[in-house]
């Protein structure tokens, strides 16, 4: 009797084990949306679009050219570079106060309404409030295509660079 109780009694344990884990782990949509993957070459010069990754707006930006060419050092650092095409992307919300700044392509800049702070086309601050430039989600670049959520080389050196937080 105590080795049959013994046996039910383990199997007992070990299916609430079991059933405890599979509580703790992610949903599998909730998994998914961990992770965006975007396809850079449908992307054309000077047009913002506005993607989304885990519930917040990614600016992605094609640069012109003429951007590439008058770019300083500091802009050139949060370029994203895939296949010879320089790219901003970075997530859309002000460092301020957390606004969605708006583009003005003629300008080639950004400007948050709130408080009046601008950014440049590759997202650092031209005039304050905000203290700093756009953040830059982790991204790992796979041929033409950029997967957000998973921080790749390029990504982990702008961080160490202090790029991006």
């Amino acid at each position: 009797m105590g080795k049959a109780f013994g046996a039910v009694a383990g199997v007992g344990a070990i299916a609430s084990l079991y059933a405890m884990k599979k509580s703790w782990d992610p949903l599998p949509s909730v998994r998914s949306a961990g992770f965006t993957t975007l396809d850079l070459s449908v992307y054309k010069e000077n047009e913002l679009v506005t993607e989304k990754w885990r519930g917040k707006p990614i600016f992605v930006l094609k640069k012109t050219a003429d951007m590439v060419a008058k770019q300083t050092d500091a802009q050139k650092a949060r370029d994203i570079e895939v296949n010879g095409a320089h790219y901003m992307v970075c997530i859309g919300l002000c460092t301020h106060l957390g606004c969605i700044p708006a583009y003005e392509p003629a300008k080639e800049g950004f400007l948050c309404a709130c408080h009046g702070g601008q950014f440049d086309y590759s997202g650092n601050v031209t005039k304050v409030p905000p203290p700093r430039g756009f953040d830059i989600p982790p991204f790992k670049i796979e041929g033409n295509t950029l997967v957000l959520g998973e921080a790749g080389p390029e990504y982990t050196k702008m961080k160490e660079n202090g790029i991006t937080l």
